[in-house]
């Protein structure tokens, strides 16, 4: 589910990984501005193990290393085990896309299921992969523009060449058009499902700045905001926008 709303783990090793679904171990992690399925966060993952989109792909490779351990368990032959394991662990790319995109769906308005949802889903990452469009906004602003079409420039806005959203907005109306709920009540439910506020790498940069200074209020003030991350409030309008270019890819530690 950490996806779905652009977080990127960063070390996602075996003994970092909990079968109680249970996000452990927070280090070189970080959230996703512009949306690139390769970011990497981590500077010393050098050749992109642990990046966004392959996060799935490890958890399902960390989950085969824990049945190794467990073969002598489950059968006393060894190749029988081996099956067993094998046969449980071929369920997970089924299970994880399953989710992945009932998560996508709520993202984007859907509570119905539909066979051409998963290209509709599939269109939009890569119209705001290629166009660096911001994921948490894009997301975000779509619950306005589910509500009306007149708030589709907010959208817009975020692509480099807004037609790319154009093409696909056409093609998402005709499709929410196939669901029951009301328009209100769809932003509704899509504001409880992306959030508007997210721990920003550079909001969290100053908040680490500020404490080595001595001064805690920035981290309390960017806390605070973080309890209540899908309600538009007034007093965190400034953590609610577009993070500024950065000079250079953000990169985490371990220590971070």
């Amino acid at each position: 589910r950490w996806m779905q709303i652009g977080f990127v783990h960063g070390v996602m090793n075996t003994d970092n990984m909990s079968i109680a679904g249970e996000t452990i171990d927070y280090g070189p992690c970080a959230f996703l501005d512009a949306y690139d399925p390769a970011t990497v966060f981590s500077s010393i993952d050098r050749n992109g193990r642990y990046a966004y989109a392959n996060q799935a792909r490890i958890a399902n490779w960390n989950l085969a290393r824990l049945a190794e351990c467990l073969l002598p368990h489950l059968d006393p032959d060894e190749n029988k085990a081996i099956e067993v394991a094998q046969d449980i662990l071929s369920g997970f790319a089924d299970a994880f896309n399953a989710a992945y995109l009932d998560g996508f769906r709520a993202k984007i308005g859907l509570q119905t299921p539909q066979t051409e949802d998963a290209a509709l889903i599939e269109d939009l990452l890569g119209h705001m992969a290629r166009q660096k469009a911001d994921f948490t906004l894009t997301f975000r602003k779509l619950g306005k523009a589910a509500e009306s079409a007149q708030a589709d420039g907010a959208v817009r806005g975020l692509f480099a060449d807004p037609t790319a959203y154009d093409s696909w907005a056409a093609r998402w109306r005709q499709r929410l058009a196939a669901e029951p709920a009301e328009p209100g009540e769809r932003r509704v439910a899509m504001d409880a499902v992306n959030p508007a506020i997210i721990p920003r790498n550079h909001l969290v940069e100053e908040a680490l700045a500020a404490a080595m200074a001595v001064d805690l209020a920035p981290f309390e003030r960017l806390n605070e905001a973080l309890a209540t991350p899908f309600e538009n409030r007034a007093e965190f309008a400034d953590y609610a926008g577009l993070p500024p270019v950065p000079e250079t890819a953000y990169r985490t530690f371990c220590g971070t």
